[in-house]
């Protein structure tokens, strides 16, 4: 057994080499004084989480998250562009050639409609070539749609007010491809937080829908989305040499224990431990794990965080011989030169549920050569029995999935990678916040040093995941009461 004693500045853990965690570690590094020792514990072999970058057909390709929005809920830089500038990335960032996108229904592309909120439309007539609204639900009661503490689900409050037709072909699919779940599992305050505000004032939800889109400004102009060339896990790899921080990885924390002063980790195998005292600990793990060490710190919040559930999903992606000698470069083939790509809804029937056509979408991976580089997006929430099968089963069905849906055979690929994210996506059912409250407010009266981190608790995307971390990191720095002078 290995103990770690303790001496110099403060010692912070952060459990959990995600960039959630990254983030934390980075802003301790800004805001601490600097012999503060900070240690990034994680157990898998390589830091980043669900941001990897991979290699297909030689062409450097997404394998997990793949851009991120640029903007705040307040109209601000998000936090993912935030890091990127202060890691020395600014002029890494690009952003889509194409934002079009579409939907697969009935054989066809139809386009996705704009003025809608995660798909819930504000404007009627704006849905009707993609989905037919019972507009005379959604009368005028003279009271807000929500009650103050009222968390719906988003398809109970959609097919209410709007009709099935709505959630199946456009608000279904959207959260599919955000959450790989499903509108009538969903909660409305965790996955759509303008609307639910709005939806407690207003009293249409066409209405609300503008009043929190309102609220939420975009410049003309201004691009939604970024990613870095080169690939996200540069973002990954600069966050972390900018923290400064001990990595350790393969080390599993198998333990959380509190102590007086501090906390006590317990890391590594069973027949050799290590023990390690902090001051401090960022818990920035999905919520199973982060469960689990928690039930040796507080069996109510280990439950309140152990009841999260999350989908699992596979990438499948392609690259596809380009156009034969002598052709346009602009002959794309089946695959649409015009399309950032498309979404499936479940009604469909299909295994596919979205696809991105990479070289359309992204002007920095166009290849001489012409080669299409492009992804799919395979599993619901539920439907986790899909996704067994080996690499090669699940390849060959997306590609003659993805024929069927372009209306047009493809050509056979020549490079594939499949990519598993084993419960990867949480699923915020209805009162998700709440638990969170809880969980996060018996931890900052008995327990202020332990912090919660990551999309577990906030929400998905990397914005979200950086804020999270970095707000950890914040709560931290204000129990410990030093600062960098």
């Amino acid at each position: 057994m290995n103990d770690t004693t303790r001496s110099g500045g403060p010692r912070i853990a952060v459990v959990g080499g995600g960039i959630t965690g990254l983030a934390a570690a980075l802003r301790l590094r800004d805001r601490l004084p600097a012999d503060t020792e900070i240690t990034v514990y994680e157990q898998s072999g390589t830091l980043g989480g669900k941001l990897r970058t991979g290699s297909l057909a030689g062409a450097t390709v997404e394998f997990g998250a793949e851009a991120f929005l640029t903007r705040d809920p307040a109209g601000g830089d998000s936090a993912a562009v935030a890091l990127a500038r202060r890691v020395g990335l600014a002029d890494a960032l690009v952003h889509p050639a194409i934002g079009r996108a579409a939907l697969a229904i009935g054989g066809e592309l139809r386009p996705m409609p704009p003025g809608t909120l995660v798909g819930v439309p504000g404007d009627l007539a704006a849905v009707a070539p993609v989905a037919r609204p019972a507009a005379e639900r959604d009368a005028d009661g003279g009271r807000p749609l929500l009650d103050p503490d009222e968390d719906p689900t988003v398809g109970e409050l959609v097919r209410r007010r709007l009709g099935d037709e709505v959630v199946d072909r456009l608000v279904d699919p959207m959260l599919g491809g955000v959450y790989a779940g499903r509108a009538d599992e969903l909660s409305l305050a965790a996955t759509m937080p303008g609307l639910a505000r709005a939806a407690r004032v207003e009293a249409t939800l066409t209405g609300a829908v503008r009043a929190a889109m309102a609220a939420a400004p975009r410049p003309a102009g201004t691009p939604v989305f970024a990613t870095v060339n080169g690939g996200v896990s540069r973002l990954v790899a600069a966050a972390a040499e900018a923290a400064r921080a001990e990595i350790r990885l393969n080390a599993a924390v198998r333990e959380l224990l509190p102590v007086p002063g501090g906390w006590r980790l317990v890391i590594g195998p069973t027949r050799d431990p290590e023990l390690v005292e902090v001051d401090a600990v960022v818990l920035a793990l999905p919520a199973r794990p982060a469960a689990r060490l928690l039930g040796g710190v507080d069996v109510a919040v280990g439950a309140l965080v152990g009841r999260l559930d999350y989908a699992s999903v596979a990438l499948v992606s392609l690259a596809l011989p380009g156009p034969p000698d002598g052709a346009a470069a602009s002959d794309r083939g089946a695959v649409p030169g015009d399309l950032s790509g498309f979404l499936v809804p479940a009604t469909e029937g299909t295994l596919v549920k979205a696809a991105t056509f990479f070289t359309s979408k992204w002007a920095h991976l166009r290849r001489p050569d012409g080669t299409l580089l492009l992804r799919a997006s395979v599993g619901r929430h539920g439907e986790e029995h899909l996704l067994q099968r080996a690499d090669d089963e699940l390849v060959s069905a997306v590609h003659r999935e993805l024929s069927g849906l372009l209306g047009a055979e493809l050509p056979e690929p020549v490079d594939s990678h499949v990519q598993r994210w084993g419960g990867a996506l949480p699923q915020y059912a209805p009162g998700h916040l709440d638990r969170v409250a809880a969980a996060r407010a018996a931890l900052r009266t008995a327990h202020p040093t332990l912090a919660l981190a990551g999309a577990g608790y906030d929400g998905v995307g990397i914005p979200v995941c950086v804020r999270s971390g970095e707000t950890a990191a914040e709560e931290i720095i204000k129990v410990l009461g030093v600062s960098r002078a």
